[in-house]
């Protein structure tokens, strides 16, 4: 009903061209004195040929309506989609939209080339920093002493983090190179165990890393970056606890029993920049890590998801099942 109600409201020279022939029809019939019998008959004839030509409008006019809703939404798209103009006022809109759409083009063009020039500045930035981290690390691999490890330890943070600049600028660029491929997830665990047993010892915790024997469909750059994210909050909240690597079917499981996650900050833990009250207190929290593991997870088709009790410790769950797929090595 709203719809008839729509096209009448649109269609106002309809009910004004109803009662011109009406009252032409009552013109003739006085001047002429025609019966009223046969005029009754023309009457009713061109009511019959409008009420015919109304509804074939209106069917026409619903068409083009349920065909524009269903178009709704693609911009990308809409205008070699749009139905062909009817009349001049139908072809100045195409035309309008037209200009429209270009100048939408061209702005979304310009903002792609900024934030990719950008992206290209901070990324060539970061890899500067990486050259003297680097160095700095093969000058303190000779030195034995407490201080030395401990600088070596904090060095090892500072280069965790620029790889966390670095990966969130490359995750948030126009483009991410993903190699997607059926990838051992054993040999990708271990190097992560290899990579952050200086904090492991440092903190004294333990590590129950377990044989998963698991294949996935993945990107292993990407996953690593996960893997290692997840690792290091384990041991970071976990000083002097247990860290057990596990699988449970096509799910990657990460537990400690360290500090937990209060409940009120469990629901944001994956906003990006939220560090909540653990982060607050180690004073050391970027606020992205967990971001960049949901992001990279939904965008490799994976589900990361966070249990934890305060006082009691923290699991995190990876779920790497993926649709069946026949891929060659």
């Amino acid at each position: 009903m709203r719809i008839l109600w729509d096209y009448i409201k649109g269609k106002g020279w309809l009910p004004a061209l109803l009662g011109l022939c009406t009252g032409i029809f009552a013109l003739v019939l006085s001047l002429y004195d025609l019966q009223a019998e046969a005029a009754g008959y023309a009457g009713l004839l061109c009511l019959i040929v409008l009420s015919v030509c109304a509804v074939w409008d209106f069917v026409q006019w619903r068409r083009r309506l349920v065909y524009l809703e269903s178009i709704t939404g693609q911009a990308a798209l809409l205008l070699h989609m749009l139905p062909e103009p009817r009349n001049l006022e139908e072809r100045i809109y195409r035309e309008l939209l037209s200009e429209l759409n270009e100048e939408r083009r061209s702005a979304v063009s310009a903002l792609d080339a900024r934030l990719r020039e950008s992206v290209d500045y901070y990324t060539m930035w970061v890899h500067q920093i990486k050259t003297p981290i680097a160095a700095m690390g093969l000058l303190l691999q000779e030195d034995e002493s407490p201080r030395g490890r401990e600088l070596a330890t904090e060095l090892f943070r500072i280069e965790r983090y620029v790889e966390l600049v670095l990966s969130y600028l490359r995750l948030e660029g126009p483009s991410t190179d993903y190699l997607i491929r059926m990838t051992a997830l054993d040999p990708m665990l271990r190097q992560a165990a290899r990579k952050y047993a200086p904090l492991f010892i440092r903190g004294r915790v333990s590590l129950d890393l377990r044989e998963t024997g698991l294949r996935v469909l993945t990107d292993e750059k990407w996953l690593q970056l996960v893997v290692e994210q997840v690792l290091s909050n384990a041991v970071k909240y976990a000083p002097g606890g247990h860290v057990t690597v596990r699988c449970k079917g096509e799910s990657l499981i990460v537990e400690d029993d360290g500090v937990g996650i209060a409940p009120e900050d469990l629901p944001r833990i994956f906003d990006r920049g939220f560090t909540g009250c653990n982060g607050r207190m180690d004073k050391r929290s970027t606020g992205i890590g967990l971001y960049l593991c949901r992001q990279i997870c939904r965008r490799l088709g994976h589900t990361i998801t966070v249990d934890s009790e305060p006082g009691r410790g923290t699991r995190v769950t990876l779920c790497l099942a993926r649709p069946r797929l026949e891929v060659k090595d």
